[in-house]
């Protein structure tokens, strides 16, 4: 009684019986080896497949957020010089806005959040006269570079009051999603004649 041919295909010629045993042999003794082989292709297929998606996810997030940051900012703390001028011109409008007596326009600088603590222009204006008096018709008016802090930028301005005082206002602003910037809070203390630029 013969026992039955086993066959093993390789690419396309087809063994022989004896050739079948000996690779069959083989196969049983390296089975183990196999297994780990094949488990650590897998993990390495799994680690570069995992590689290549974050590389493109960066290479993608990179080509959006480049050119903003260097928009943005020239250096670390830093507005470039269009975004500086953006930001002035957002207090220096507040401030004539103030001065004229423009409620309304002066709220309209407002960020989301100061508009939340006050609802309405009446309200906004009444709490600047109470609080922030020497905003209102200052003598003379002195900018600071705005400077980047986290998300937030800070305009310092120097004013002088009608009585011939000092104060420094250390306006902070915040770009919105309309990519506007808005005023989100502003600190007054006595300053001194130190230059601005």
């Amino acid at each position: 009684m013969s026992t039955p041919e086993t066959r093993f295909w390789v690419g396309a010629d087809l063994l022989s019986n004896a050739a079948a045993v000996t690779l069959q042999r083989l196969a049983g003794t390296n089975r183990i080896r196999a297994a780990e082989s094949l488990e650590v292709g897998r993990r390495w297929h799994t680690e570069f497949a995992m590689f290549i998606k974050s590389l493109v996810c960066s290479l993608v997030l990179g080509s959006f957020c480049l050119p903003a940051m260097a928009q943005g900012a020239t250096t670390r703390g830093e507005l470039a010089p269009n975004e500086a001028r953006a930001v002035r011109a957002v207090v220096e409008s507040q401030l004539k806005a103030l001065a004229a007596g423009n409620a309304a326009a002066a709220y309209s600088h407002a960020s989301p959040s100061i508009r939340q603590q006050f609802p309405d222009a009446a309200t906004f204006e009444q709490m600047v006269r109470r609080s922030y008096p020497m905003l209102i018709k200052p003598v003379s008016v002195s900018f600071y570079r705005p400077l980047i802090a986290d998300e937030t930028v800070i305009q310092s301005v120097q004013f002088r009051d009608r009585d011939g005082r000092v104060w420094r206002a250390d306006y902070q602003l915040q770009r919105q999603p309309d990519r506007r910037w808005r005023i989100n809070g502003c600190q007054v203390a006595p300053g001194d004649d130190a230059s601005t630029t």
